[in-house]
């Protein structure tokens, strides 16, 4: 797809001769479906308008609504450049096209420090509001989630407590459920299996950049629930007119 991407536009910016221009069926059609690629990866996942959101699209706190900040972001990296975890990086299509180079924190890098507001205060459009510490802690830029196929004491009957001890919020997002299990042997023991509020839960990240599963973590964050967007909720509104969730629509 993306060659053909490619072809597409340098035939946009250097057009073809005469001599060169084919008008078969084959052509035409390939192009057709080019140009109806490029325009859903433009719009592809960046602006969270209809019922779906990328879960990977988590955005610095204090960032403005998807559509506001991707007219106001100007790829100038500022935010990237004075993060102290290094958690803000660079989008590909993340947020379509229109979004490239646009930053987004990666959890599995860094994550957002607690104490932390310099990307609030770099940003030289406003596209990253400007934010006191106090304010900033209140911010959710997602939720974490736990995958229990991963998760120590979930999937292999050990402890471990590494989420709960790193998590910053003064009452703590991540508790524990202490529970029988069996272990592979046959045994019966007593672990703590860890549980998030998301009442409490900011979407930091810390907890998935500390858990002790190398490969990926057994917790991850995602962008449910940012404060910025009111519609990209674990739990949608209920339909004032029936009591259903509210669709969007």
């Amino acid at each position: 797809m993306f060659g053909s991407l490619w072809r597409w536009l340098v035939r946009f910016f250097y057009p073809p001769t005469p001599e060169e221009l084919n008008l078969s069926r084959r052509a035409l059609l390939v192009s057709c479906i080019t140009g109806a690629a490029s325009g859903l990866m433009f719009k592809a996942g960046a602006r969270g308008q209809g019922k779906s959101f990328n879960p990977a699209l988590i955005r610095p706190p204090g960032a403005v609504g998807e559509e506001e900040f991707l007219a106001r972001c100007i790829r100038c990296g500022g935010c990237m450049k004075v993060c102290p975890t290094n958690a803000i990086q660079p989008t590909l299509l993340e947020a379509g096209l229109e979004g490239l180079w646009s930053p987004l924190l990666k959890m599995k890098i860094g994550y957002c420090e607690y104490e932390c507001t310099l990307c609030t205060q770099v940003c030289p459009t406003d596209a990253i509001k400007p934010l006191e510490a106090e304010e900033k802690k209140k911010i959710k830029i997602g939720l974490a989630f736990f995958d229990k196929n991963r998760c120590l004491p979930y999937a292999s009957a050990r402890s471990c407590i590494v989420c709960e001890e790193h998590c910053p919020t003064p009452k703590k997002a991540i508790w524990f459920e202490e529970v029988q299990v069996v272990n592979p042997r046959g045994e019966k023991l007593m672990v703590k299996q860890p549980h998030i509020d998301p009442e409490l839960c900011i979407g930091c990240g810390i907890c998935e950049k500390k858990c002790p599963m190398a490969d990926q973590g057994a917790v991850y964050v995602t962008s449910v629930g940012e404060t910025r967007n009111p519609r990209n909720q674990i739990l949608l509104p209920a339909n004032p007119y029936g009591g259903v969730p509210y669709s969007g629509n």
